[in-house]
């Protein structure tokens, strides 16, 4: 008995210490502690809805003049990067998206086996997850700035990937969020009666069967209810207040800045996409109106001391559009063309370099692995390597 007592391992401290030692080795990195992160930040600007080199970085041609005329001398201009016309590559919105921010080529197919549905889930970890399990960074400072058409998209905040996944995850701005918070709010303050609240409820299932994943059970968290609920006093509750389609986003991206100063934030521009209604204006117009609000979003981070001189943007479309000049619209469709293939990429704030147009033919899938390196985080499953030229 006395000399188990001065060997200080009692059986209860035994099995306390073993469960501890089982905590540590099923969730190594939260045991760990990451460091806290101190910058750059980066803003990864997807000029989408499927974009052309003519109308947005030709100068000559451009409906984008601040980024062509302003931007362009600021930082390192990739006028002549690809997506690759490897087999199983698809120039589209979702696919492009997820090429972007995993740096692979993956073949996506929709979760649900739906036609003309993007609900894919990445293979491999997104730059959110690498910085999340490198640094200490909380999910509402990791945010994707989604469009309210392409409710699809709001959940590529995680991959399935068995070392990352939901606890390394973003989070999601949109108006689909917005009013999934708004359904439950109404709800639980108990506003609505007899049929309106049937159809309130209905109307929520509806929405939470998006979440295929079901990651968000519970909501946001009460950093991003609190995002809500102001958004809530200033806008209300109709929808014919608050900005709509890309202005939308850019209202969501500048008040984030503000309010919850993210470290790593996308935002999916996809105006430009309206052109298959038709119209040629449907596409030049979207095209100003990202223009517009990459000004906006530059004018605020020179203003805010936590981002002036500690922010990199980098901007670089999902995808190009096909051009055939046989059509009304030439540039209506994207069909894995040559020209759907042919995009660029923008990279200008701190540390990078004024006035450097790279010639040479690059790959969309660098994106991530060149954010890894402004970042400070390795991406090891990534199979685009780092653009060398942002680093001079």
């Amino acid at each position: 008995m006395n000399q188990q007592r001065t060997s200080g391992l009692t059986r209860r401290r035994f099995v306390a210490a073993t469960g501890s030692l089982g905590a540590m080795m099923l969730a190594p990195t939260l045991a760990r502690g990451s460091p806290g992160y101190t910058g750059p930040n980066v803003i990864l600007v997807r000029f989408g809805g499927g974009v052309r080199r003519r109308e947005t970085i030709e100068p000559e041609h451009s409906y984008s003049p601040y980024l062509s005329r302003v931007l362009r001398p600021r930082g390192v201009l990739f006028p002549r990067m690809e997506i690759s016309n490897m087999t199983d590559v698809v120039t589209s919105h979702g696919q492009g998206t997820l090429y972007l921010i995993t740096g692979r080529y993956d073949k996506y197919e929709d979760v649900g086996q739906k036609p003309f549905s993007d609900r894919f889930e990445p293979k491999v970890p997104t730059v959110f997850e690498y910085l999340r399990k490198s640094f200490d960074v909380p999910a509402h400072r990791t945010l994707i700035v989604n469009g309210e058409d392409r409710t699809a998209e709001e959940f590529y905040t995680f991959s399935n990937h068995h070392q990352f996944g939901i606890d390394y995850r973003s989070h999601v701005l949109s108006l689909y969020r917005y009013k999934v918070w708004l359904l439950r709010r109404q709800l639980a303050e108990g506003r609505l009666k007899g049929r309106a609240r049937q159809r309130a409820e209905r109307t929520l299932l509806q929405m939470e069967q998006v979440d295929y994943r079901q990651s968000e059970r519970t909501g946001q968290g009460s950093v991003l209810d609190g995002f809500w609920e102001r958004w809530h006093s200033l806008y209300g509750e109709t929808g014919f207040i608050n900005a709509r389609g890309d202005r939308l986003l850019t209202e969501l991206a500048l008040r984030a800045l503000e309010q919850l100063k993210p470290r790593l934030m996308m935002i999916n521009y996809q105006d430009p996409d309206y052109v298959h209604w038709g119209q040629a204006w449907h596409y030049t117009r979207a095209i100003s109106i990202i223009d517009r609000g990459l000004e906006q979003l530059v004018a605020a981070v020179n203003a805010d001391p936590h981002y002036r001189d500690n922010t990199v943007f980098v901007v670089v479309p999902d995808c190009g559009r096909d051009d055939n000049r046989f059509n009304r619209v030439p540039f209506q469709h994207h069909f894995n063309s040559r020209s759907a293939r042919e995009i660029w990429a923008l990279f200008f704030g701190t540390g990078i370099a004024p006035g450097v147009l790279v010639g040479e033919v690059v790959d969309q899938i660098g994106v991530a692995a060149t954010i890894g390196e402004l970042m400070g985080f390795k991406t090891p499953l990534a199979e685009g390597a780092a653009l060398h030229q942002v680093f001079g």
